[in-house]
């Protein structure tokens, strides 16, 4: 496996002809995009008045409804419920808002929970692209936020956190995140100048990083509001970086995970922790990040902080999601592979069509 000069701009024509670095610079765009999408959407006055939210998705779309969760936890006065597989949960119904998220539209299982919240007579709104999910939306009359293609599932991040977060403002079941969303775009696009390919890896932190994790076993950490950005850095060195990666949920960790830093040695030589902080987190898990920096030290585990950038919660989830999908970007360079095509994912869906 060949890695690649990660300053070279030779090295993104060879490994990123589809262009996944693009998509990732136009995180700002999408969310602008998404808000105002969402913003113009006419919804029934009954949506205004659930007693939960229930968000069906997989993969790429199914992380925006985490997101947007963990971010409005302490506001939302329903409990908002991610839903993946085949099943949709007994107590959904004619009261629960029902949220179809598929990027392409096609996802066999988000349809097939979707259908059957049509049967059970539940609030829906279908979130995607394009196909059957945005055909039936329209064909039943229920609300569609559509939104354009953006090259893969993981690359439309800033559509599915926006879109779904906007849309809780719209049925009022949290404030309006306007100014909130503001502050993260400038956020962005002030970062995104600093995590650019065309910013020398001397003076570019995501680079440097994926440098770092070169032959690693990435172990991503985060906490509260953060947890589903951990798991997003996990899934992207997964797709982008086409190599292992897990993640981990603090507070929890602290009761499971510390116990196991030890052992098999080859592990602990080659992992790598790396823990996503917010100021905001809670003061008893600011004590738990020092802790538990002791006792990975004490095994002789490569430890890495990365804090969220801005005042706003979603200013440092976006911000961190970003640094993160940059930091994968590189990864895939160094690995000397294409960020865009996912051959296991495809095999699986051809081969499930067969059976």
């Amino acid at each position: 496996m060949m890695a690649f000069n990660l300053d070279d701009p030779k090295t993104y024509e060879s490994i990123d002809p589809s262009g996944m670095r693009e998509r990732i610079a136009e995180l700002p765009a999408h969310c602008a995009d998404a808000w105002r999408l969402v913003r113009s959407l006419a919804l029934p006055e009954t949506y205004r008045h659930v007693r939960e939210v229930v968000v069906l998705g997989m993969g790429g779309s199914a992380i925006g409804g985490a997101l947007v969760s963990a971010l409005v936890a302490e506001e939302c006065p329903v409990p908002i419920l991610g839903v993946g597989g085949y099943d949709l949960p007994a107590h959904a119904g004619p009261e629960t808002l029902v949220v179809g998220s598929s990027y392409s539209g096609k996802t066999e299982e988000t349809l097939t929970t979707f259908r059957k919240a049509m049967e059970r007579g539940c609030r829906l709104v279908a979130i995607a692209t394009g196909g059957d999910l945005a055909d039936l939306a329209e064909e039943r009359g229920y609300p569609l936020l559509k939104f354009p293609p953006c090259l893969a599932p993981r690359a439309a991040i800033g559509y599915s956190v926006v879109l779904l977060l906007g849309l809780l403002c719209q049925v009022g079941l949290v404030r309006d995140y306007g100014e909130d969303l503001d502050e993260a775009i400038a956020v962005l696009e002030e970062w995104g100048q600093e995590l650019r390919p065309e910013t020398p890896t001397v003076h570019n932190p995501a680079k440097r990083l994926a440098g770092q994790l070169i032959g690693r076993l990435p172990a991503v950490y985060g906490a509260g509001f953060l947890a589903p950005v951990a798991r997003r850095w996990k899934s992207q060195f997964n797709e982008n970086a086409k190599q292992w990666a897990i993640w981990e949920e603090m507070p929890e960790l602290n009761h499971n995970a510390v116990v196991g830093y030890g052992l098999p040695d080859r592990v602990r030589e080659q992992a790598y922790v790396l823990m996503l902080r917010s100021p905001q987190d809670h003061p008893r898990v600011q004590a738990r990040w020092e802790v538990t920096k002791e006792l990975l030290l004490r095994e002789g585990i490569a430890i890495d902080e990365m804090w969220g950038r801005g005042q706003s919660r979603l200013a440092q989830m976006l911000s961190l999601i970003h640094f993160g999908d940059y930091v994968s970007l590189y990864l895939a360079a160094l690995n000397g592979v294409d960020p865009t095509p996912v051959p296991p994912i495809d095999y699986l869906k051809g081969r499930l069509m067969a059976l």
